[in-house]
């Protein structure tokens, strides 16, 4: 399976990559190889001040040996080997009335000390992260997820699209990090779903990520904006910097296990502000996403 897995994202990659790159239409990837000292490594690849996305990454990671202590307690187990591969992807555009996106699919395995696996599971999901709320893009980016989810079970996206509001909410803020989408995690064997089963699930969501985000893109990334807008667009980034230093999951996982810095954080975005106890004014446009951020919707009737 983690041969099985690894060899999809790698495609999955160049074909994200190829399709951000048409998009664009100005800038191609960067691409860095990376080796792990502890055993494993990556295949970064970064895109920068392009017409469309200001930065971006798209990156791919399969590392293996001793699981960090810390990582023993946060499983609760004693000593144990472990891999891990998966894809992460976060894209940063220009233009504020395009939102920024965040996407990851991973798999993990655990071994005993005779190399037997004794934990397998998959992970992962996509969210949007809009500065100013279009509903129809909204709902386009909801209705993909429940597509691909329904293909294999109609609780799936309920289940898991109110998993991603949880998940991505920052709580020292009380407000969401985006409209969501869907987040899963821990998704192991069980009398409905094998890991085969979880595996074409998993990869059913990998492959809607360029429909449910690339026409969204299409629509917003020529339309007109203000120094204002593009000011609002930077403070918001800074809550998207705070929830991923504060709060998440894969952040803390590669920081953990010695994963490459520069990766990590190729999330954060290249220009963001923190603007003392700023308020957005009543009525605005600005006001009317902050109102959503803190009700999450349902946005597919």
């Amino acid at each position: 399976m983690k041969d099985k897995f690894y060899a999809y994202i790698q495609n999955l990659q160049d074909q994200i990559c190829a399709g951000l790159e048409a998009v664009d239409g100005t800038t191609k990837f960067r691409e860095d190889l990376w080796k792990r000292p502890e055993g494993g490594g990556g295949r970064t690849r970064v895109i920068e001040n392009g017409a469309v996305f200001e930065k971006g990454g798209v990156n791919i990671s399969a590392v293996h040996g001793k699981l960090p202590e810390t990582m023993q307690k946060m499983f609760n187990v004693g000593e144990a080997d472990f891999f891990a591969c998966g894809l992460s992807l976060v894209l940063h555009p220009k233009n504020p009335m395009t939102p920024t996106v965040h996407a990851n699919w991973r798999y993990f395995e655990m071994y005993d000390e005779s190399g037997k696996i004794i934990e397998q599971w998959f992970g992962g999901g996509q969210d949007l992260t809009p500065y100013y709320l279009f509903e129809e893009d909204a709902k386009h980016f909801h209705q993909t997820c429940k597509t691909a989810c329904d293909k294999h079970n109609p609780e799936f996206y309920p289940k898991y699209k109110k998993q991603c509001d949880a998940y991505f909410w920052n709580a020292h803020r009380n407000e969401a990090r985006g409209l969501g989408g869907l987040f899963f995690d821990y998704c192991k064997a069980n009398e409905q779903m094998s890991m085969e089963n979880w595996y074409d699930f998993v990869t059913e969501v990998g492959n809607s990520f360029l429909e449910a985000y690339v026409p969204i893109v299409e629509r917003r990334k020529k339309l007109s904006y203000t120094p204002e807008q593009r000011t609002w667009q930077e403070i918001r980034r800074g809550r998207y910097v705070e929830f991923n230093l504060v709060h998440d999951k894969g952040t803390l996982f590669g920081l953990k296990t010695n994963g490459r810095i520069e990766s990590i954080l190729m999330s954060l975005p290249p220009h963001v502000q923190w603007v003392y106890d700023h308020h957005p004014e009543t009525g605005s446009e600005e006001e009317k996403l902050i109102n959503v951020l803190a009700n999450p919707r349902e946005w597919i009737s």
